[in-house]
């Protein structure tokens, strides 16, 4: 299968904490990914092992070029196609830098002459006024930086642009205007995405397909409309729960309070979600299998696979159902 980003069995431990398990997942040219999932989830460790700020095991292909068989020179070559924008523009962003500054760190070396012109280019693609590269980024809203950060990440004409919760630090008034930007560059430009989000309805409206991580596994993954939709794993259920709806005045049902009750993974052997399963073996007697097995996901060439073990075969039978 043609693919702009491939990760199989993707790992990365921080001395005994292990905060990605064997993560795979295929991004399609000019598709966007999302991955979503709670806090410490997983998601933005991802992100950061895929540009080669994590240490990991596992596999990561970019294009056709597998990074675990070639030189280190051309693994740095093949990283500068996938462009990472952070969650925080006050953090990633040098306040010493003016903001052209900023936007020409993502050219490289070896522009020359045409270097002012191109961030001058830049700076327009993501509506911003050339003018604004005489500032500091202390000087700007934070709605403006943030698009002087996608300017630099663009500098590199990446061919798959991985966004970490670009909205998360924005006021909401800001960050519908940050997203109609991204869908803009997306289609404009033919990029690859991976987004990053805790937000259901920013990646539904973001998204082609989605990842569901708990945990630093992968639990559900399909089209954005299809899991939304019809989520086969109860803890994408759960979340799906916990979205706010307009003239809800109680923003949690039930079952998405008490599978949020335990916040730790179960242990030992067994699906880590056991504890919290609102449909698990604390609940129903018959689904003892949960606590010695762990689930696989199904398999790989569906569109839409969930790690449960009583998730349905198809998309098309009905999902498992939460409280």
């Amino acid at each position: 299968m043609n693919t702009a980003l491939s990760v199989r069995d993707l790992g990365v431990r921080y001395g005994s904490v292990v905060a990605l398990h064997d993560v795979s997942f295929d991004l399609a040219p000019g598709r966007v990914l999302g991955l979503v999932g709670e806090s410490g989830s997983g998601k933005s460790t991802t992100a950061r092992a895929v540009v080669g700020l994590a240490p990991h095991t596992g596999r990561i292909t970019i294009g056709d070029t597998d990074l675990s068989v070639v030189s280190a020179r051309a693994a740095r070559q093949a990283r500068r196609r996938v462009q990472l924008v952070f969650q925080d523009p006050r953090s990633s962003l040098d306040p010493r830098f003016t903001v052209a500054e900023c936007v020409a760190e993502g050219l490289g070396a070896g522009r020359g002459r045409d270097t002012s012109r191109r961030v001058e280019e830049l700076l327009e693609l993501v509506s911003l006024d050339p003018d604004l590269g005489r500032s500091r980024p202390g000087q700007l809203s934070g709605g403006q930086r943030q698009r002087v950060a996608i300017a630099r990440a663009l500098a590199a004409e990446p061919e798959v642009l991985v966004a970490d919760e670009v909205t998360a630090s924005l006021d909401v008034s800001v960050q519908a205007v940050v997203l109609n930007l991204l869908r803009r560059l997306q289609s404009e430009l033919g990029l690859s995405m991976l987004f990053i989000s805790h937000n259901l309805a920013v990646v539904r409206y973001m998204c082609d397909d989605v990842a569901v991580m708990f945990d630093g596994h992968i639990v559900e993954e399909g089209t954005v409309e299809d899991v939304i939709s019809r989520p086969q794993h109860p803890y994408t259920r759960s979340l799906l729960a916990a979205v706010p709806e307009v003239g809800q005045h109680r923003l949690l049902s039930d079952s998405a309070i008490e599978a949020s009750s335990a916040s730790a993974p179960a242990p030992g052997p067994g699906c880590e979600y056991r504890l919290r399963c609102p449909v698990g073996p604390l609940r129903r007697d018959d689904r003892a299998v949960c606590n010695t097995e762990n689930p696989l996901p199904e398999a790989i060439n569906r569109v839409h696979h969930a790690s449960c073990h009583f998730a349905p075969a198809r998309s098309t039978e009905s999902p498992v159902v939460v409280g």
